[in-house]
């Protein structure tokens, strides 16, 4: 449950911040809206309040200055159809409350109306018909107190009595001990959720949404050129470094980024310069003990020494190639990688290895071309000193160009895959160069192949035998 519900999040930063922003975003929005529809209609209700609390006041004064006789027609001239006056023996307000708005309209009449008693009630529902409260069905006003006389057609309607929304029922007891009796509905407006209110609503979400997501996106643009440097600095140690701007924590990043990729270009120079004079030291000995050799008297003995001299002289050279690591240093170019391929294996078909080609008649990549014909030399060798035969292939995948090199040999263990490409391991444990070389070519291949930001990779051929699969990105289109 836990792994699908993290699968609907956004892979990115980007997303997720995005995500986190918009869900902010709606839920402020929605809270504000709320809040607002909330003190919208209490004003509302507030201001309906107090108008009708004026005016009933006011029938209040009236009602009692003229005559019984006089009073209902009195009363007939204020009634509206929002505003229905009653008067009978009975109150229309029948549960008084001491809360919220009826509290507020019960306290500003009482101000003005001492000494009579006050119901106000704001119950919804249906207006019950009752000729005792002056208001009903079939008989609007009460032409006296107890009368039934039926008048107008009452706010209920002929049918009977139906829910008329938020009204005030107010109820003033008279000096005469009858009901001033009043139905007020009230004015909450036109309802919040109209055209008019919700599309600037949705306008300024949108537009709020989108300037989120591009600040986020300038925000996170850091982290693909960290991801890029860092990509680049693995393939190349003297790529140019990153620029020291934007904020203080970029500027931050790329200033440690800068320090780390300039202590590790020192140490690798360092390490150049350390073996490159240890070469150079080594072969003025290697010198002299060649030129002793060449005075000996002994044939058999002048032509091992020389050949053990030829193999260190190999080996050192073999040793500071790799440790400069030419690769690294060489331009890059277009050049036709199945042209190269092509060449080197009709080159040693001409000298009699079994060898073969099969791919495409061109395909141009850009690389390094000493260090990738090092390379696939290299592995190409390996397969027919070790296997009898190489069988090149050269084929596409996406973007990438795929070298396969197979050979009928022995083949290497599965455990032992990643230890042949470190520096001087041969599986072959003879020290001669006829049989195990100087354990540097798959480490000399790799190192270049990685170079050109790609890799190289052990398996075992069907039917037996080594698959030796090189992989370069960046292929031409």
């Amino acid at each position: 449950m836990r792994t699908a519900r993290f699968r609907l999040l956004p892979d990115s930063v980007v997303g997720r911040t995005a995500l986190v922003l918009v869900a902010a975003l709606l839920i402020s929005a929605a809270t504000a809206v709320v809040l607002f529809a909330a003190q919208r209609q209490e004003a509302l209700e507030t201001i309906g309040g107090r108008n009708a609390a004026e005016r009933v006041a006011g029938l209040v004064t009236l009602a009692e200055q003229v005559a019984p006789q006089l009073r209902q027609d009195t009363l007939n001239s204020q009634d509206t159809p929002n505003f229905r006056v009653g008067w009978g023996p009975q109150p229309v307000a029948l549960d008084d409350e001491n809360f919220g708005l009826a509290a507020y309209v019960r306290s500003s009449l009482e101000s003005g109306l001492e000494g009579r008693g006050i119901k106000v009630s704001t119950r919804p529902g249906p207006l019950l018909a009752g000729p005792n409260t002056g208001i009903g069905r079939g008989g609007r006003h009460m032409h006296g107190p107890g009368s039934g006389a039926p008048g107008g057609p009452g706010i209920g309607g002929p049918g009977g009595g139906r829910p008329i929304g938020p009204a005030l029922r107010v109820s003033v007891h008279l000096k005469d001990g009858s009901w001033l009796n009043v139905l007020a509905p009230l004015d909450l407006g036109d309802p919040l959720w109209r055209p008019r209110f919700v599309a600037p609503l949705v306008i300024a979400l949108v537009l709020v949404t989108l300037v989120a997501l591009l600040a986020v996106r300038r925000a996170t643009r850091p982290f693909a050129t960290f991801a890029a440097a860092a990509e680049r600095l693995g393939v190349d140690v003297s790529a140019p470094p990153l620029a020291e701007t934007g904020p203080r924590e970029v500027r931050q990043a790329a200033q440690a980024f800068n320090v780390m990729q300039g202590r590790i270009t020192r140490f690798v120079q360092d390490r150049t310069q350390m073996l490159a004079a240890i070469s150079h030291d080594l072969k003025t000995p290697i010198t002299r003990l060649r030129l002793r050799a060449e005075f000996m008297e002994d044939d058999d003995q002048r032509a091992r020494m020389l050949t053990d001299l030829e193999e260190m002289e190999a080996m050192i050279a073999a040793t500071l190639a790799f440790a400069r690591d030419d690769a690294a240093s060489e331009p890059r170019i277009r050049l036709d990688l199945a042209a190269m391929v092509q060449g080197m294996v009709e080159d040693l078909d001409d000298l009699g290895a079994r060898c073969g080609y099969r791919g495409p008649q061109s395909l141009v990549v850009e690389a390094r071309p000493a260090a990738l014909k090092r390379a696939l030399a290299n592995l190409i060798d390996n397969a027919i000193k070790y296997g009898g035969s190489a069988a090149v292939t050269l084929e596409t995948s996406g973007r990438d160009a795929l070298v396969v090199v197979e050979d009928q040999g022995p083949g290497i263990p599965a455990e032992a895959r990643e230890r042949v490409f470190a520096p001087f391991v041969r599986l072959e444990t003879s020290r001669s160069r006829d049989t195990g070389g100087t354990g540097l070519g798959l480490a000399v291949a790799r190192a270049a192949i990685r170079a050109h930001g790609g890799d190289i990779t052990l398996a075992d051929r069907p039917g037996g035998g080594l698959r030796v699969t090189v992989s370069l990105p960046g292929m031409e289109g």
